[in-house]
């Protein structure tokens, strides 16, 4: 199981300090802010993890600048990542954000959708699909947290891919359930950091 530092809006020499304590994955919600961080950490052993929504004029930075997507949903930004993958890089490694609750607003394919998705994603050249993500509605008790990525490891565990290993599930107020339901990657920000910035502050 591996941490993932959730490192949005937090200034370069705090990532340097977690650097230093022994994290070397960080994630980040906004393709510009990752593109700066990463170029200007350059000289850091670190992979970079693209954790947000993603617009399709950002996919020429978050294919240039990252290691890993974890919030891949459409497959026209699969084709878009995976044609302005850098040549000289490894091929893209993606998760897909698959939707396990009923929130309008939140990111993801729909369960149904996910085998035609995994399908074709896996045709494209460099791109290496890896597993699933999801962010399922806020909730208080363990039962409740615990059914979303009990569905989420269920659903990979269907999807005829042997090489498909990562569930990137579970944040700072409910990583005990997912890692209970086998989370390999949990995204903890807060505990790590502190409280969120509003914007990047100065250097």
């Amino acid at each position: 199981m591996s941490l993932l530092a959730v490192s949005k809006t937090k200034p370069f020499e705090l990532i340097r300090q977690a650097h230093r304590l022994g994290l070397s994955k960080f994630g980040e919600n906004y393709a510009q802010e990752l593109a700066e961080k990463a170029r200007a950490l350059a000289d850091l052993d670190v992979s970079w993890h693209f954790i947000g929504p993603i617009q399709s004029n950002k996919t020429a930075l978050i294919a240039e600048c990252s290691d890993w997507v974890h919030s891949l949903d459409r497959l026209k930004i699969a084709r878009r990542l995976s044609e302005q993958r850098p040549p000289d890089r490894d091929p893209l490694n993606i998760l897909i954000q698959v939707k396990t609750s009923q929130e309008e607003r939140k990111s993801g394919v729909a369960p149904e959708a996910l085998p035609d998705l995994v399908t074709a994603i896996s045709e494209l050249p460099n791109l290496a699909l890896r597993g699933l993500m999801t962010i399922p509605a806020p909730a208080t008790d363990e039962a409740t947290q615990k059914r979303p990525f009990q569905q989420l490891r269920e659903l990979l565990a269907t999807l005829p891919f042997k090489h498909l290993d990562t569930l990137s599930m579970g944040m700072s107020q409910d990583l005990e359930a997912a890692i209970s339901e086998g989370a390999t990657i949990v995204r903890v920000g807060t505990d790590i950091f502190g409280a969120r910035y509003n914007s990047l502050p100065p250097r």
